[in-house]
């Protein structure tokens, strides 16, 4: 199994507390546009020797992309890797950027999943994340997608808010459930550097809630998606029976993923052998480099064993379970205190044990950084 992401890096209006690379200048998306496939091109030896079970349009806020632009894109990987027929094909989304007549193109040309940044149903929510769409602009997006024909619908929402209360989370995660969605990203907020968001907070315009109070957010996030029948999945993904993010489920299993764009991140193991590289954060170097015939590499890093299994150990507790056999079998450890420290998860009912695969309880995801560091 392996997986396909595209970034796309325009963004009508970057959000205070993304990190992720973007610009707000769409005027450059043509020549983006070509090198983007000539990156395609240079990697087309990989087409050889695996299929593609998922492919991710990220940014960014891929939805500006045109019918005719992704339809140009997606020939185009489907020329030159091997696609499976039944690949889940995301495009990420922002209300406000859509309309039902640009969905049913989408799904014409073979999208069958949407990730939508809805973050909140609140208005005054909205303006504080400075995102472009209002509450109406959300819930039609939603009913646009449905009438274009998407079956597979996921919805990203942000919680613990500086002035949120846990009565206008529910009041959220209620309007969220709702909507029938098949899938749910609920994230906590998260003060990243570098961004407006992190300027406000050491500027003491806002103020963080503090963990003990997130937590209580997140366990009642837990709670009630699992009562409207969400597994969760992954810290912080739900998903009915049969919808779980197949590519993000990649990422998780340490499968193969090859990306392409500015600020795109692959990794690969053949031969023995596991790398990963990374792209250089920045469009104009990024297009340059493609039109002089170079990778637009940032750097490329050789993983070690030790490397490797601590990744492992951490993907698997972050999402349904660490598979000790699997683990074992292809990076083995001298670690001898690992059935201690299992027997006193299990103990605590932080984490379930079947003799081969170590899930994490509700009580186990609330402490999820530590209990990965005392493995590692």
């Amino acid at each position: 199994m392996a997986s396909l992401y595209l970034h796309i890096p325009f963004c009508e209006k970057k959000c205070i507390y993304c990190d992720f690379y973007s610009i707000e200048n769409s005027s450059p998306m043509e020549e983006f546009l070509s090198a983007l496939h000539v990156e395609i091109d240079a990697y087309a030896e990989f087409g050889k020797q695996e299929s593609f079970e998922t492919i991710f349009f990220g940014g960014g806020t891929p939805s500006l992309l045109s019918p005719q632009q992704l339809e140009s894109i997606l020939s185009h990987l489907h020329h030159t890797y091997s696609i499976e027929s039944d690949a889940e094909i995301t495009v990420e989304t922002n209300p406000g950027t859509v309309t039902r007549e640009k969905l049913t193109a989408y799904r014409t040309l073979g999208v069958n999943r949407l990730s939508i940044g809805i973050q909140s149903f609140h208005e005054d929510e909205l303006r504080f994340l400075s995102r472009i769409h209002d509450s109406a602009q959300a819930l039609d997006c939603i009913r646009s997608a449905r009438e274009a024909g998407f079956d597979n619908l996921s919805i990203d929402l942000i919680y613990a808010l500086p002035d949120q209360t846990k009565e206008r989370w529910e009041a959220n995660l209620q309007k969220a459930v709702a909507l029938s969605p098949n899938h749910i990203s609920a994230y906590g907020l998260i003060v990243e550097d570098n961004t407006p968001l992190s300027r406000m907070v050491r500027s003491r315009l806002v103020s963080p809630k503090p963990p003990d109070e997130e937590a209580e957010f997140y366990e009642m996030t837990m709670s009630y998606l699992d009562a409207h029948g969400f597994e969760h999945y992954e810290v912080s993904n739900y998903a009915k029976p049969g919808f779980r993010s197949r590519h993000n489920y990649n990422y998780w299993k340490h499968e193969n993923y090859l990306s392409f764009g500015p600020s795109a991140h692959s990794f690969r193991r053949e031969a023995g052998e596991s790398r990963r590289w990374f792209n250089i954060a920045n469009l104009s170097h990024y297009c340059s480099a493609l039109q002089e015939g170079r990778l637009p590499l940032l750097t490329e890093e050789r993983l070690s064993l030790s490397q490797l299994r601590t990744e492992r150990i951490l993907l698997g507790l972050r999402s349904d379970g660490l598979d000790v056999k699997r683990l074992d079998s292809e990076l083995p450890s001298s670690t001898t205190s690992r059935v201690q420290m299992i027997h006193d998860l299990v103990e605590a009912g932080s984490a379930t044990f079947d003799g081969n695969v170590l899930r994490l309880t509700q009580k186990g995801y609330l402490i999820c950084d530590e209990i990965c560091a005392r493995l590692m």
